[in-house]
């Protein structure tokens, strides 16, 4: 539904789109949908629907202030900012728990080498100081 998001982005709309919820559907070669087992992952969705719509950002809000390496221990380090090369590096090497910021910081990864400038991630209440550049996890080229 790209399209009919920009449209909206176009008539000055603010759109939420790529939430949860749903069932996961296939087009069969007879043209049916059906049912199948899969989870359709919201921050993956919103990074593929951002690129296509040539967004300059994703902003991704979570319940942290920021991404952190050793999450919940006594060696936990928020991180400002980190390249997608720094990113690919923690992700591998499994800093991020894979049902919760992992798959925020794959989804602002990929945003940004599908052409976007930046991906953020952080709490809602941070999200005006994030998009000034003053709080929040940066993922940048």
């Amino acid at each position: 539904e790209a399209g009919a998001i920009r449209a909206l982005l176009d008539d000055g709309v603010v759109v939420v789109a790529a939430g949860g919820g749903g069932v996961p559907v296939v087009q069969g070669d007879d043209g049916a949908l059906r049912g199948v087992a899969a989870v359709v992952d919201k921050d993956l969705a919103s990074a593929l629907l951002a690129a296509d719509l040539g967004a300059q950002g994703l902003l991704i809000v979570t319940d942290v202030d920021r991404v952190s390496l050793s999450f919940g221990t006594e060696q936990e380090r928020p991180l400002e900012g980190i390249t997608v090369a720094q990113a690919r590096e923690y992700l591998e090497a499994g800093e991020f728990g894979r049902g919760s910021m992992a798959p925020k910081v794959e989804a602002c990864v990929r945003f940004v080498q599908a052409g976007g400038d930046f991906g953020i991630i952080t709490s809602i209440d941070l999200c005006d100081a994030a998009l000034a550049g003053e709080a929040g996890t940066w993922i940048t080229r």
